[in-house]
């Protein structure tokens, strides 16, 4: 198979584009005269704008469909226009939903290659389908993975590259220099309820962290996450960065919770020295930049949405009902017996191999 123009769709989510990478990547070595697109919403694009794998992106705007009626029909007729407008020859479809599917269709590619379990119909849009038969079971990279190895770009390793701006990491250094080490960055909320860890779970790791290695705590996530964030910073008994004047009392928190672009939250997140966080975006984008992970798992799996770099800084609840991956719960019984006392060791664990790997 050869290919000289390939359009790449994986719109969303942050976590999602997160695990995308490596299959970019080996596209790239198996067609490295390819001009390569990502199809992706244009939330997310300036994540991955400059990559080097990347030729261009062509931004998807979901919210044009919130505008009425007409506007979001011109919007997609315009968006498919420009779609067969660029005479893409392969289309890789790693979203596997309706309007992914309408988009594969919409190039008129003569290659359109997808999960043959894809969702919504979406798999009909396709020339061409993998069979995953064990997706349950496999890591979301590994299942993307599959789709590299149809295409005869799986004998690479998988490798995470996420594009970063050096002003925006020399901006982050500049904006956490004052917070003692080591620095956590805190993943607070998610999207799904059932995902929420107990602000005063996270307070209560952040307490024996001050009490064994002192440090500090760099809130993050999206602005609904916001008090949340300040939930944890209040029971952890951590002192911000005065607004009106110094108090004395040296910070070791901060809230940045809704306060950074894409750009920068990953910036910050390439400087923390750990993090700890719910199963979301902010937590696959840090294992996707390396850094060590630590994450309570209620309703997911860690074998299939763990932090893929830090798979071992996973923990699940023992819970009958625990990965049932529903978005709503009457008991979150998983909450309670998650509790601080099961994370700590792992926690404690990757605290100590920053310690040692400072000391040395």
């Amino acid at each position: 198979m050869d290919a000289r123009r390939i359009a790449f769709i994986k719109p969303s989510a942050l976590g999602d584009v997160a695990h995308a990478l490596p299959v970019l990547t080996a596209l790239r070595v198996r067609f490295p005269a390819a001009r390569i697109t990502w199809v992706i919403n244009a939330a997310f694009e300036p994540l991955v704008r400059g990559h080097p794998d990347l030729t261009d992106t062509l931004p998807f705007d979901r919210a044009a469909f919130r505008r009425g009626l007409w506007r979001p029909a011109r919007y997609a007729v315009g968006f498919a226009a420009e779609l067969r407008r660029r005479r893409f020859d392969l289309v890789v479809d790693l979203q596997g939903l309706l309007r992914t599917g309408l988009m594969c269709l919409a190039t008129g590619a003569p290659v359109r290659v997808g999960f043959a379990a894809a969702r919504e119909g979406s798999r009909y849009a396709y020339t061409h389908k993998v069979r995953v038969p064990d997706a349950d079971r496999i890591h979301a990279v590994d299942r993307y993975w599959r789709v590299a190895e149809f295409l005869g770009a799986g004998d690479v390793p998988k490798r995470f590259h996420v594009p970063l701006d050096p002003a925006e990491v020399a901006a982050a250094r500049a904006d956490l220099a004052d917070l003692p080490r080591p620095r956590v960055a805190v993943v607070a909320g998610a999207k799904w309820v059932t995902k929420r860890w107990p602000p005063a779970h996270f307070a209560e790791l952040l307490r024996r962290m001050r009490e064994r290695h002192g440090g500090s705590a760099v809130l993050v996530g999206a602005a609904d996450d916001t008090a949340l964030s300040r939930e944890v910073i209040a029971q952890a008994g951590m002192p911000v960065p005065p607004t009106g004047g110094g108090t004395g009392i040296p910070a070791c928190a901060k809230d940045l919770t809704g306060k950074t672009t894409l750009p920068r939250l990953a910036a910050v997140l390439s400087v923390a020295d750990v993090v700890l966080g719910n199963d979301t975006g902010p937590l696959h984008l840090a294992a996707a930049l390396g850094r060590p992970c630590v994450a309570p798992y209620t309703c997911t799996r860690v074998r299939r949405h763990g932090p893929y770099t830090s798979m071992a800084g996973g923990v699940e609840t023992a819970v009958p009902c625990g990965g049932s991956y529903r978005k709503t719960c009457p008991d979150m019984v998983c909450m309670a017996e998650l509790s601080p006392d099961r994370v700590w060791p792992h926690f404690a664990e990757v605290l100590d191999a920053w310690g040692r790997s400072r000391a040395a």
